[in-house]
């Protein structure tokens, strides 16, 4: 039942037409390679009802940790551990650092780590 319960709500995710605002200064010509994120498993767009943004990031010998804060609309601020199963293997990121795709309700949906220099 749990799993039904699981695969119902990712799958009621992934289909919802909400959109979530760009950040203020977004770049309008990074549009297309947001759009292009999509969620691991579901192939849906990260970016469709997520708020996708630079995300500060640390990285210890168990993964990446990313701060939320009230970009992502939530009262306080904390580190969340990146489940490796939301991590994008995006070997051209254009931002330049660390992108979360994440809402207070799903938690996140897609990580793109920063270049490695």
């Amino acid at each position: 039942m749990r799993t039904f319960v699981t695969q119902a709500i990712a799958i009621a995710l992934s289909v919802t037409p909400l959109h979530a605002a760009p950040p203020d200064n977004a770049d309008p010509a990074l549009a297309p390679w947001f759009k292009g994120l999509k969620q691991p498993g579901t192939g849906a767009e990260c970016c469709s009802i997520a708020d996708c943004r630079a995300a500060e990031v640390r990285r210890d010998n168990q993964g990446y940790e990313v701060k939320v804060d009230h970009k992502w609309h939530v009262s306080s601020t904390f580190w969340l551990r990146v489940p490796a199963e939301r991590i994008l293997d995006e070997r051209h990121n254009p931002t330049g650092g660390a992108v979360l795709c994440y809402t207070p309700e799903a938690g996140i949906l897609c990580f793109v780590p920063p270049p490695e220099s």
